[in-house]
């Protein structure tokens, strides 16, 4: 390994904003180490690393970009028993396995599991790589690893605990709803309207949004009711249509919030509110939602 030069400060804009307050010391501690030439065939992936799937057509751009500038942000590793773990710049590792690089530049630090695990994660929300399901993947995969509450993770990533909780409910989907989300086949709005749904009522919904290319809005009138021409499995059409735009709309945010079908009877003043769940564990989430129980 080659010695070059010492780090300036691109690597604090890498984790900038963080808010696990764990890692602070050590990430600013980066500054200050050498940046060595690392061999890539001695490289692995983090295998803590969320992202799954990487854009072949990004990776090539970036390729021909280090081909002709080199690389300006050397990545981090720690080492292992037969060469190094990658922490963070898996993208340029790959890209300059494209070009056929023989080494990459980088800085060798020591970093525990759970060090890799959130930092590999951090990297990838504050670049907003990551498909919704790869992100619900790796909330439950911190979850498991460090055992962390649901409202403890959305401290520690700055996140509402609705959304953890909102999030972890797409690994509900069946697969091929999953594998169309990280393939951008559908969109995280489509995911969100087809959660808590019946297996038939899944398969169906997925099947028309894509052989008819429906937008979330288009989907949301299907299923609603909103467009008086057409079905919705969920009221008639006579009691949808007998309900104020404002009651619609109260039932379409209750669902958004509580990651959930729900429905608002009201008359003249009085009226009951009905939420559906599939099963306790999913009982007990909207129970959490409510403040009802920890």
């Amino acid at each position: 390994m080659a010695k070059q030069k010492r780090l300036g400060k691109g690597i604090e804009a890498l984790f900038a904003n963080s808010d696990f307050n764990v890692l602070n010391d050590e990430i600013e501690d980066i500054q200050g180490y050498d940046i060595v030439e690392v061999e890539i065939e001695k490289l692995r992936p983090n295998p803590y690393q969320p992202r799954k799937s990487f854009d072949q057509n990004a990776l090539e751009e970036l390729a021909s970009s280090i081909k002709e500038h080199g690389i300006f942000q050397p990545i981090i590793v720690r080492e292992n028993l037969v060469g190094y773990d990658i922490l963070a710049g898996e993208r340029r590792y790959r890209a300059s396995q494209l070009i056929g690089l023989e080494t990459i530049p980088a800085i060798i630090k020591e970093f525990n599991d759970q060090e890799m695990m959130e930092i590999a994660l951090l990297e990838n929300l504050q670049r907003e790589d990551l498909s919704a399901i790869e992100e619900a993947q790796a909330y439950q995969m911190l979850i498991d690893q460090l055992n962390l509450t649901q409202e403890q993770l959305g401290k520690r990533l700055g996140k509402s605990r609705s959304h953890i909780t909102n999030t972890l409910r797409l690994l509900t989907l069946p697969q091929y709803v999953q594998d169309a989300i990280i393939n951008n086949e559908l969109s995280m709005g489509h995911a969100k309207i087809l959660v808590g749904k019946s297996e038939k009522d899944i398969k169906n919904l997925f099947n028309q949004i894509v052989e008819d290319e429906l937008s979330v809005r288009q989907t949301e009138e299907l299923i609603y009711g909103t467009n008086p021409q057409k079905k919705t499995s969920i009221k008639s059409k006579s009691k949808k249509e007998a309900k104020s735009n404002q009651i619609i709309y109260l039932e379409k945010k209750l669902a958004e919030n509580l990651g959930t079908k729900s429905i608002i009877n009201y008359s003249n003043g009085k009226g009951k509110i009905e939420l559906s769940f599939s099963n306790d564990e999913d009982l007990n989430r909207i129970l959490e939602l409510l403040g009802i129980i920890e």
